[in-house]
C-alpha cells in the first residue's frame, strides 16, 4: 500500500477533512474522490463517481488510487459508509478509476516523450 502522510487537520481555511473508506486514513476533501449512490430505473441502487461535487445524498470518499479500491471493494465498505442495504452496483466506480489510471499513464508517457525530445 502506498504510504501518505495523514492530515488530522489542515491549516486554518484548507478546506474539511474527510477519510478515506479504503485505507481509513484522512485527507483533506480535494484530494479524495467522492462516490454517491444514484437510484436507477428499475429501483436498484447505482455507484457513480461525483466529479462535480454536487450530487444529492450522502457521500462516500476514496483516494484516487487503485489499492484503496480494492480494498473497499474487499471489506464491502460502499454500502456501509453510504448506508444502503444489500451491495451496490459498483462497475461504474471500477471503470472511472481504470479510466482515470489511463489517463494517468497517458499523461506520463507525454511527459516522457516530451523531455526525451530536444
Amino acid at each position: 500500500m502506498i504510504q501518505r502522510e495523514t492530515t488530522t487537520a489542515g491549516p486554518p481555511g484548507a478546506g474539511p477533512v474527510r477519510t478515506c473508506i479504503g485505507c481509513r486514513r484522512r485527507e483533506l476533501a480535494v484530494e479524495l474522490l467522492r462516490v454517491v449512490a444514484v437510484v436507477n430505473g428499475i429501483g436498484e441502487c447505482v455507484l457513480t463517481v461525483d466529479t462535480a461535487r454536487h450530487l444529492p445524498g450522502r457521500g462516500a470518499w476514496l483516494h484516487p488510487d487503485p489499492q484503496c479500491l480494492h480494498a473497499s471493494l474487499r471489506r464491502r465498505a460502499f454500502g456501509r459508509a453510504l448506508r444502503i442495504a444489500g451491495s451496490p452496483d459498483t462497475s461504474a466506480v471500477v471503470e472511472a478509476f481504470e479510466a482515470f489510471e489511463d489517463r494517468a499513464a497517458t499523461a506520463t508517457e507525454q511527459v516522457a516523450k516530451n523531455m526525451s525530445t530536444p
